[in-house]
């Protein structure tokens, strides 16, 4: 358990915590941009341990909370089909649609299958060729390479009964639709490490420079987080709008040149709708023509679904940081884990959920 204890020294994070009341002079605002972030951050009571003038907000992190309404109604009617095997991660299964979720259609005898690996939904489609065998390709920078390997792979064996349904969604534009917001608040980023370990930073490092903010990579423990934090904070201090890697043991500034090569062959970057936020430009991955003819979206013709957001729920609201779950009027009564009203609520990672099991109230 060493590579665990350590990063959940007591004494190390109070340490941090007091070097970061030491150095900081005035209020300052910084978003977590990883649902995992969130919920270690309320798990171990990190924000409960900073100056009360030192602000963490919860940002859009969570892959299964941005993937919007319409991608859920897509799945549902593609995985009702009787001729179709739709798979999934097990997470995405309890997100409710306008009418009903992909659990549901599971329970009324649909081919709804929880998978690993996107590879696995490969094998199925190998074992089951009078089946077409449909992918919920759902994720940020994180899970694209295994998914685009999955097309690679799929497309290898010349596989015609195998497709993705597509909600690949990107960091920085994200980060860049947030601090180009009018009244932006946030005055800081922690970045995700695993999507760094992919991506490296050199998409995050224009950012920086243009807003003048910095961004620190930082983990998922107490003390990557803390570590991360402190970073942040001396840079605010300092006036210093750079890129900081807080993470080293995992994250290069390269990244994986060889998962950065695949996920440019099979993937286009795109527009992209975000739940309860709206299309950000140039924030998503799509099929590259190479590849389109393993787009469920375009086999099945289910693109021309829309859907209205509920309005009782605040999604977009808590993935942009500007209200906390508990502000929410649904929160723990209309909406709790058992009976979701939007994908916050669902997710492992969601800021919902996060608070919902630590943090009841505000």
């Amino acid at each position: 358990m060493r590579f665990v204890d350590e990063y959940r020294d007591g004494d190390a994070v109070r340490s941090a915590a007091a070097a970061i009341a030491k150095i900081q002079t005035r209020p300052w605002t910084l978003m977590e941009i990883c649902g995992g972030q969130t919920h270690s951050i309320l798990k171990f009571g990190l924000d409960q341990l900073l100056p009360q003038d030192l602000t963490l907000v919860h940002g859009p992190g969570c892959p299964v909370c941005v993937t919007p309404l319409e991608l859920i109604d897509q799945a549902v009617e593609i995985a009702a089909r009787p001729d179709v095997v739709f798979a999934s991660f097990g997470d995405m299964l309890r997100v409710p649609g306008s009418k009903k979720s992909l659990l549901q259609v599971k329970a009324e005898g649909g081919a709804v299958r929880i998978v690993y690996s996107p590879l696995d939904a490969v094998r199925i489609a190998r074992e089951n060729p009078d089946k077409q065998v449909v992918f919920f390709a759902v994720g940020f920078e994180t899970t694209a390479p295994a998914n685009a390997m999955s097309v690679f792979h799929a497309h290898a064996l010349r596989l015609t009964n195998f497709t993705i349904l597509c909600s690949h969604v990107l960091v920085p534009p994200a980060i860049d639709a947030i601090l180009g917001a009018p009244g932006c608040r946030i005055q800081g980023f922690l970045a995700a490490g695993h999507v760094c370990t992919v991506e490296g930073q050199a998409d995050y490092e224009p950012l920086a420079a243009k807003y003048n903010k910095p961004i620190v990579i930082t983990g998922f423990e107490p003390v990557d987080l803390m570590s991360g934090i402190l970073g942040c904070v001396k840079a605010l201090e300092s006036g210093r709008g750079v890129v900081e890697n807080a993470y080293k043991r995992a994250a290069t500034r390269e990244g994986n040149p060889q998962a950065r090569a695949l996920v440019r062959r099979v993937f286009t970057v795109c527009d992209r709708a975000w739940r309860g936020i709206g299309v950000i430009p140039k924030s998503g991955l799509a099929l590259s023509p190479e590849f389109s003819g393993y787009d469920a979206a375009a086999r099945f013709g289910s693109g021309h679904i829309r859907t209205e957001e509920p309005k009782e729920c605040i999604a977009g609201e808590i993935l942009l940081g500007q209200k906390r779950p508990s502000e929410c009027p649904a929160f723990g009564e209309l909406c709790t884990p058992e009976h979701p009203l939007g994908a916050p609520m669902v997710s492992a990672e969601g800021a919902c959920a996060a608070y919902y099991s630590y943090r009841r109230t505000a």
